[in-house]
């Protein structure tokens, strides 16, 4: 068998664009962006998925890959598939920012540990929340949809189309405010009861000035933080959660045309 260095190119560009979009997700959607993740196992699962998809994927326009267009089908591929995953990462930090309230309310904020998805210290309530998210993301596949929907992005924004315009820029930055507003929803209830709680402390203290506030108030204050983290904030996670991801899911077909 002979091939021809037009053929032997057309070949890798069928190959290799699908590949840069999935490998750039999974540098950066949750789960498979995970610092504890092997390098080795994040290149073998990026090459597998190519491979599962390639089939559905239209043949590329024939181009010379040295050029600079297939530098910036390069670059488009990659912007698509670090935006699909940052739409995830960033439904994901709502958890993060609920912790961060509530820990910081009942004076749980020095008490860090180092995020295996980020790399980044956070609250260990704020990896409490973040572990209880990441089951429940397994538990609905929503790794199957994610990769189901990175699928199908080939057939809706094939390799070398249009590709992003500023207007999805656009609507990804703007979907950095459901990750604030999600974390405010999750962590409400507790911040509101722990408000009162320190109104109450205030007023005691007003009352009775020799009453030792830290030695009195701190205790009570983490005491009544976990209870209704307990009994306020984990029945309503499992909701508040799957309302971020279908947002999350919904700007992802917006964004894919999917």
């Amino acid at each position: 068998m002979h091939f021809s260095s037009a053929e032997i190119g057309q070949l890798v560009a069928h190959f290799g664009w699908p590949w840069i979009r999935i490998t750039a997700m999974l540098l950066t959607a949750p789960l498979f962006s995970n610092v504890q993740v092997p390098i080795r196992v994040r290149v073998l699962l990026s090459l597998a998925l190519t491979v599962a998809v390639l089939p559905a994927v239209p043949p590329p326009p024939a181009m010379d890959l040295l050029s600079p267009t297939a530098l910036l089908v390069a670059v488009q591929e990659a912007l698509i598939g670090m935006l699909t995953g940052l739409v995830l990462a960033a439904a994901f930090q709502a958890v993060v920012i609920a912790g961060e309230g509530i820990g910081l309310t009942m004076g749980l904020g020095f008490a860090t540990m180092v995020d295996p998805q980020s790399g980044a210290s956070v609250p260990m309530l704020s990896q409490f929340l973040l572990i209880l998210a990441t089951l429940l993301f397994l538990g609905i596949g929503g790794h199957h949809m994610l990769i189901e929907l990175l699928a199908t992005s080939f057939e809706t924004m094939p390799v070398a189309g249009f590709g992003l315009q500023q207007a999805d820029f656009m609507a990804v930055a703007a979907f950095g405010t459901q990750m604030f507003a999600g974390g405010v929803l999750i962590a409400l209830p507790a911040v509101v009861v722990l408000l009162v709680v320190q109104l109450a402390m205030g007023v005691m203290t007003r009352a009775a000035p020799q009453m030792n506030l830290f030695s009195v108030g701190f205790p009570v204050t983490i005491m009544l933080g976990f209870l209704t983290v307990l009994f306020f904030v984990l029945p309503v996670l499992q909701t508040r959660l799957l309302q971020i991801w279908s947002t999350a899911f919904g700007a992802l077909r917006q964004l894919l045309a999917a």
